[in-house]
């Protein structure tokens, strides 16, 4: 039996696929960060209107499933006419979702920080705003970085959820030369390892990031 037809086609589309993937995840991790920092630091120094608003979102995209937030978005907001695109959707309810989890861990970093660097930053003229995003965010990263790692990681692996939503990454585009051939254990071992080598990777940026950002005496390295 020749099997090269299938291995070319299958690796092909992988290939493929990993592109989408990679265009899937890149932007909604930095997105999610994004908002991660905003949500996070709203949930922790806002009045109380917007401390409920920061928690009310947290809440809702951490306490549903992201299969359920990406039906939503692509086929239930078009009943309100609000319509997105397959790769729009699937970003749009990634950034959400991990803006969701990193601003927990945004908030229990930024709480860690001892009150007392706040009265010393004002004594030296600093104001509000200032002492937050000149003191306390920078210690509050440091502290939150491995925990925002997590979730990038998880992020890559949930980006294969993307296809549910017609958006055809790695997954689903193995998936349909499985559907094609009938070779199915092949064909997910194969995107396993696709998945495992993005994740290494990944593991190894935020090794470096970690590095770079280490402050000795801060933390632990």
């Amino acid at each position: 039996m020749d099997f090269s037809p299938f291995y070319q086609e299958l690796f092909s589309s992988l290939n493929r696929g990993l592109l989408m993937s990679v265009a899937l995840i890149v932007p909604s991790a930095i997105g999610g960060v994004l908002i991660g920092i905003t949500a996070g630091c709203l949930r922790a120094y806002g009045n109380r209107a917007v401390r409920l608003l920061g928690n009310g979102y947290a809440a809702v995209f951490r306490g549903t499933p992201l299969v359920v937030q990406l039906f939503v978005l692509y086929f239930g907001l078009p009943n309100l006419g609000i319509y997105f695109s397959p790769y729009a959707a699937a970003v749009t309810g990634f950034i959400l979702c991990s803006g969701a989890y990193q601003s927990e861990y945004i908030r229990g970093a930024l709480l860690s920080i001892k009150r007392g660097q706040y009265a010393g930053a004002h004594a030296l003229g600093l104001t509000h705003f200032q002492t937050i995003f000149w003191i306390i965010i920078p210690q509050a990263v440091r502290r939150a970085i491995h925990g925002c790692g997590n979730e990038i990681i998880y992020l890559i692996k949930y980006s294969s959820l993307a296809y549910i939503v017609t958006c055809l990454e790695l997954t689903g585009e193995g998936k349909t030369v499985a559907t094609e051939y009938f070779r199915f254990t092949e064909v997910f071992i194969i995107i396993g390892l696709y998945y495992l080598a993005l994740v290494t990777c990944a593991s190894f940026l935020l090794k470096i990031i970690e590095k770079r950002l280490y402050i000795p005496g801060f933390g632990h390295k």
